[in-house]
């Protein structure tokens, strides 16, 4: 059975200290031992993942972490993977037991709750005892869910997984589009999906297969061709279509065979406002103008991949740069959930469309980088300003339209 990618998922992260039941809480949501139980602390040593159909929010992500309060070398780097866990939270999960509630618990909560992210405090074991009244209460006045559990005998868990469904943000139970409200029911979308070395063999690329399925989940028509027949593709159409998406790799070709009169963008700042704030991304890429030789500018890649010759972020975009600065710039990459604490070297950071993410991992470094002062944009964007076509990929969205040209 094909299961709905981890990027689409709500994601709900279980934290707590070692050996106060998180995989056990974990196991009875799922109704399955998802994740290995033991009366030695520390058990879990990586982050473990869960996806499941929590009904009727939809599919969602279960993340169960290494305790917070791990020791030594080894624990320092379980408790840095738990805090990663923490940038992809839509939904947070502490766990304690009745009679515990201390440093660890606060840290963690109040983490979450500076991020905005719904809490649900869990006091497991409670058919040994009950928590403190004193600390629901306090729990409670500062919008914090708390639920008597015990995984043991199953108890509360139906009320844990309805406060589940209680917390889930609105805008993720939404279900926002990337393409469809800019086609519309019966509207005709020509995506323009070139297969070089970058495309997979025998499939598409992620962005381009999720755009295509989120035009048809919105009854709209879409026409899939390569860039050496998109003119072609307009020859035989009875009318304009309502809006042509490319790959930025091959932007300029695009630009130059679709007429000035139809909207055109590409995959990737479809997903600058699909995962992330595509105002905040498109102030980014102006900042180019502010670059100079010599400067260090820093490439993101959500997954990791091995980089083939004409990498889009390794060889594309830096050479793209530095023919539009006329000098040398300091580039460095990062991949997976890997991310600098210290952004204050950088100039400008340029991240991918972060197809593999979820929205709430892709806010979290946009959060980081406005908090320190650094531009942030994404390759679609920072590719279509440097061939000098940003204004004509941001003809499909009014707002950062009117942002690039008040700008200028």
């Amino acid at each position: 059975m094909l299961k709905t990618p981890k990027s689409l998922r709500i994601h709900i992260g279980i934290f707590g200290r070692r050996n106060v039941g998180k995989s056990s809480i974990l196991n009875a949501i799922t109704r399955q031992n998802t994740a290995i139980v033991s009366e030695f602390a520390g058990t879990t040593t990586d982050p473990v993942e869960k996806p499941m159909e929590l009904l009727p929010l939809g599919p969602v992500l279960f993340i169960d972490t290494a305790g917070i309060d791990d020791e030594g070398a080894l624990g320092r780097l379980r408790v840095e993977k738990t805090r990663q866990v923490l940038d992809r939270t839509d939904i947070g999960v502490l766990v304690t037991d009745y009679s515990t509630w201390g440093i660890f618990e606060e840290a963690i909560a109040g983490e979450l709750l500076s991020r905005e992210i719904p809490v649900v405090a869990v006091f497991n074991k409670c058919d040994l005892g009950s928590p403190d009244p004193l600390i629901v209460g306090n729990l409670s006045e500062r919008k914090i869910k708390t639920l008597r559990v015990s995984a043991l005998k199953g108890e509360g868990i139906a009320d844990l997984r309805r406060s589940l469904l209680d917390s889930a943000p609105a805008e993720l139970i939404d279900n926002p589009t990337i393409a469809g409200d800019l086609v519309g029911p019966g509207e005709l979308a020509i995506m323009v999906v070139p297969i070089d070395k970058e495309a997979p063999k025998g499939r598409l690329i992620l962005p381009q297969v999720q755009t295509i399925r989120d035009l048809l989940d919105s009854d709209s028509i879409c026409v899939i061709v390569k860039e050496r027949e998109l003119r072609r593709s307009f020859e035989m159409l009875n009318g304009p279509p309502r809006l042509v998406v490319t790959d930025s790799q091959v932007f300029l070709k695009v630009a130059a065979d679709t007429p000035p009169n139809v909207p055109m963008t590409s995959f990737s700042i479809l997903f600058s406002r699909f995962k992330g704030d595509l105002l905040t991304q498109v102030e980014g890429a102006m900042a180019v103008d502010n670059l100079r030789a010599g400067d260090r500018v820093l490439i993101a890649e959500a997954c990791s991949h091995h980089p083939i010759a004409e990498d889009i972020g390794r060889v594309k975009i830096p050479r793209w740069l530095t023919q539009y600065v006329g000098g040398k710039l300091l580039i460095e990459h990062v991949q997976g959930h890997d991310f600098p604490h210290d952004l204050s070297p950088y100039k400008l950071i340029i991240h991918c469309g972060a197809c593999m993410w979820n929205r709430r991992e892709m806010l979290g470094r946009i959060l980081c980088c406005r908090q320190a002062g650094v531009p942030i944009t994404n390759y679609g964007l920072v590719i279509a300003y440097s061939l000098g076509i940003l204004e004509r990929a941001l003809q499909p969205f009014p707002a950062a339209l009117e942002l690039y040209r008040s700008s200028r």
